[in-house]
């Protein structure tokens, strides 16, 4: 098969890395790609995961049995549309599809009309509505762009006057179009945890759970990021959990979306807060998650390429799943000095290119090489340590023990990976 990856981050290499296994895989193409995914495919700097048209273009052009979109941009640009046009399967949804992630007054207005668990919210592009609607809702408060804003555009306030600060700088134009509107959300108390299916249109099947951090900083403080680390599994979601989430959001949203026309090919990430009532979804994403899919990926045993093509063909009835390891995976986001706002480029990292053993993985999100050769920073989140072992602790020590063998003067990491897992295991110890 010829296939075709459409991305450049740390989900990326991961899906990279797993796809170039597959013994169906004559040639994988990757567009942009990274500096990372050097010796996995060909890659194809020049394209941007936006450029649909040219990236159709090329998946004609190599006769591309498969394309994998890996980002949301790439997806909200439409690309699925232009290959659905050219009769090439793509794993990702198309763009009426996908706004269950680029718009989020339009998903939560889909989960009020098929009655799916979620937040109340209320919807606004002027000031003085927003400012007015604060009355209604209880601090602390959840002030959210509707578009895509990188994982960014999420802000919890504790005080009615940050709230407003808050609505005042996404409306005034910090994320750009993507916050002309603003969804204020009732907060929703408990823990939260992100939930993959693969679907067809029809059917979806559930993949696995992971947990993500997305604060900067230790002690879940600092700003929102795209995600500081991950882990699989995530003991958050029992059994229990599991079979409320599928019930209740992930096979009511497929069949609603078929049903208005919009049927779903791809992955379908739903970020869930256990709370006392059940789960309730908190966000649905129309791609893998980054950095969980560094962690599923590590954990998923067997070929994944059957499954992708099932499901961008539309039938998984006869694709065999994979089979999750019995193990825990934890990736360590390693970022650079500066980031989530100015991330601080070209500081040059040593180390990270080292053979770390059979249980460590180490996927590039933003590396480019200057003029002497030398691996440097291209990014905000710029590498993505992985790490397996038979529980978090040993898979979090294993982990922790190659970031001391990379020397990165100018970045920084969270040292507190994985703790709601440790101290669950502590407590049932």
């Amino acid at each position: 098969m010829n296939i075709l990856l459409v991305g450049s981050g740390g989900r990326e290499h991961a899906l990279a890395w797993k796809i170039a296994q597959s013994p169906h895989v004559r040639r994988l193409v990757i567009a942009p790609g990274n500096t990372g995914m050097e010796k996995l495919g060909e890659l194809r700097p020049d394209l941007k995961a936006t450029d649909a048209d040219k990236l159709a273009a090329l998946a004609r052009e190599m006769r591309a049995d498969l394309v994998v979109v890996g980002p949301e941009t790439a997806l909200e640009a439409g690309l699925a549309d232009r290959l659905a046009a050219s009769g090439i399967p793509c794993f990702g949804p198309s763009k009426k599809a996908a706004q269950l992630e680029t718009s989020k007054a339009f998903s939560k207005a889909f989960m009020e009309r098929h009655e799916i668990p979620t937040a109340g919210y209320g919807v606004y592009e002027r000031l003085h509505e927003a400012r007015q609607a604060l009355q209604v809702f209880k601090p602390p408060y959840v002030i959210k762009a509707d578009g895509l804003a990188a994982g960014k555009g999420v802000a919890i306030a504790p005080t009615k006057r940050e709230a407003e600060g808050e609505i005042e700088r996404m409306l005034g134009g910090r994320f750009g179009t993507a916050g002309a509107r603003v969804v204020i959300e009732e907060f929703m108390a408990g823990e939260e945890g992100s939930l993959f299916a693969v679907c067809d249109g029809q059917r979806a099947v559930l993949l696995g759970g992971a947990q993500d951090h997305k604060r900067a900083y230790d002690g879940d403080l600092g700003p929102n990021t795209g995600g500081m680390g991950s882990y699989s599994p995530a003991p958050v979601f029992t059994p229990e959990l599991v079979e409320a989430a599928e019930r209740l959001v992930v096979q009511p949203t497929i069949a609603g979306m078929a049903r208005e026309g919009m049927p779903y090919r791809g992955v379908l990430y739903a970020g869930l807060m256990a709370t006392e009532d059940g789960p309730k979804v908190v966000e649905f994403n129309a791609r893998f998650g980054d950095p969980e899919c560094q962690v599923l990926m590590m954990r998923l045993g067997g070929d994944i390429v059957p499954m992708l093509l099932a499901c961008a063909r539309g039938d998984l009835t006869r694709a065999p799943m994979p089979e999750f390891r019995p193990e825990t995976v934890i990736c360590v986001v390693l970022a650079a000095s500066g980031y989530p706002d100015s991330p601080l480029e070209g500081s040059i990292i040593r180390g990270a290119e080292q053979d770390f053993g059979p249980h460590v993985q180490v996927f590039h999100a933003g590396t480019r090489r200057d003029e002497e050769g030398h691996l440097v920073a291209a990014g905000g989140r710029v590498l993505n340590v992985c790490a397996r072992g038979k529980d978090i602790a040993q898979a979090r020590e294993r982990a922790y023990a190659a970031i001391k063998k990379i020397d990165w003067p100018g970045g920084f990491h969270r040292t507190d990976i994985g703790w709601r897992a440790l101290e669950r295991e502590a407590d049932e110890g």
